[in-house]
């Protein structure tokens, strides 16, 4: 190890210690600055390479105008294309609860509208009280 460090010190550069635990220790002359110089170069371009996926949220409601569903839908699939998930949530209020089958077939033709543009239902659709909603997500191939 003694004569290691004598190595180092003539050559200019850092001595690690690569296996501590074996018998006799294993080391590494290298410059270490440099070293993690490239260890961050390599984390960054991976950084740039990777793709973050958002999940974004679609409300509508059962008696949503025809314009009103032409934006939302629009949205929808902007972010469909931009490669986020999509949770669709059809939200019921009062008398609404009375007749919900109205509200889940309009949901419905709006799911499929979304899976007509290309869209991949990732979790079908559930109702959680007064709450109807599926999670889309963009097809892998690109149209």
């Amino acid at each position: 190890m003694a004569q290691a460090k004598i190595i180092a010190n003539n050559e200019g550069l850092d001595l690690v210690e690569i296996s501590p635990n074996a018998k006799p220790p294993v080391v590494k002359l290298i410059d270490y600055g440099k070293f993690k110089y490239q260890a961050q170069k390599r984390a960054n371009e991976a950084k740039k390479k990777q793709v973050i996926i958002a999940l974004k949220e679609v409300k509508f409601r059962p008696n949503i105008d025809v314009h009103d569903l032409d934006v939302k839908l629009r949205n929808t699939f902007k972010f469909l294309d931009q490669g986020d998930k999509v949770k669709m949530l059809m939200q019921f209020r009062g008398r609404e609860m009375a007749h919900k089958e109205i509200g889940l077939t309009k949901f419905r033709t709006i799911i499929d509208q979304a899976l007509d543009h290309g869209a991949v239902i990732e979790a079908p659709m559930k109702m959680m009280g007064n709450r109807a909603f599926v999670l889309l997500a963009p097809s892998k191939k690109k149209t």
